[in-house]
């Protein structure tokens, strides 16, 4: 296959583009970071201005109150979007399984495979069991009995045809 597309690439020129991946990946990522913490920074002036901490002490108290009811609040918004988040999570997970369900499992199409016995336990068994089944082996042998008629019957064919027919109408009589 590699021949058809030319000359194999070498290990070092594989490597080398390898590594300026990286670098490039590393960057990227640097990037990324530093936008995060510049949207991060933007956020926090626009929604959270310094807090004003000239004042007395009783004004800095109160100041203390409204932030700490201001961080219950988003403790208990931050609560429910959780909860609501995790009951999605389980919703979409219970409908996963019943389209699972209703969809059934299908079955591939089965192929005749042509296969020994012998075969076929090794790939049931595994390789490390050495199970040999030789069906022929294992069948009885049948000995044929010759019946010996005696062979002064054989002698007169006509007498043998009449007893033949004695015996039929021995039968058609009853």
């Amino acid at each position: 296959n590699s021949e058809k597309l030319g000359k194999k690439m070498t290990s070092s020129r594989r490597h080398h583009l390898k590594s300026l991946m990286l670098q490039i990946a590393a960057s990227w990522i640097e990037q990324e970071k530093k936008d995060i913490a510049a949207a991060k920074e933007a956020y926090m002036a626009e929604n959270c201005p310094p807090p004003d901490l000239s004042g007395d002490q009783a004004a800095l108290m109160e100041l203390c109150k409204k932030l700490h009811q201001a961080i219950d609040k988003i403790d208990d918004a931050r609560y429910d979007a959780e909860a609501k988040v995790q009951k999605t999570d389980t919703e979409i997970e219970d409908l996963k399984l019943k389209v699972v369900e209703l969809a059934g499992v299908k079955k591939p199409a089965l192929k005749k495979v042509r296969m020994s016995a012998d075969a076929m336990l090794q790939a049931l068994l595994g390789g490390k069991h050495k199970v040999t089944m030789d069906l022929r082996a294992n069948l009885k042998q049948v000995k044929k009995e010759v019946k010996e008629e005696p062979t002064e019957a054989v002698g007169d064919w006509r007498k043998n045809i009449e007893d033949k027919a004695d015996r039929k109408k021995m039968f058609e009589t009853s």
